[in-house]
């Protein structure tokens, strides 16, 4: 299993009224940290197609504050012919935070689910959790 850590401090952008981060910044930072996890594991991706989330799921446990750092942990759960399935884990000073899963598919550029081709299906394998 390959998890790939992705660091992130809550700035004033990331908060509400009440100094605690957002619900909305957890998809937005977990974006981020997926496509900075894709550049290291999964070069080169044809540009006509990619990989789109087609389902999110997420359990906030604690909430993130103010000036936090943070590292959200990504790794894959399961890898399909034509979709890939990953947990993040938001983790602050070893306690998580917050926990997304999430599929994403592999579509064309006609935004029709494909097979993903065998560079990147193999990339993402090897980065399997057991």
């Amino acid at each position: 299993m390959q998890i790939q850590k992705f660091k992130f401090s809550v700035a004033y952008a990331d908060t509400d009224a009440g100094g605690i981060m957002y619900h909305g910044r957890y998809i937005e930072i977990a974006e981020r940290a997926r496509m900075a996890w894709l550049g290291k594991t999964a070069r080169p991706v044809p540009t006509d197609v990619g990989l789109v989330i087609r389902e999110l799921h997420i359990k906030y446990m604690r909430p993130l504050f103010l000036a936090d750092e943070f590292v959200v942990e990504t790794v894959v759960t399961a890898v399909g012919a034509a979709s890939v399935s990953v947990e993040q884990k938001f983790v602050k000073n070893n306690e998580i935070c917050a926990i997304l899963t999430g599929t994403a598919a592999y579509l064309n550029g006609d935004g029709r689910p494909v097979r993903m081709p065998d560079v990147l299906k193999d990339a993402l394998c090897a980065g399997l959790k057991k």
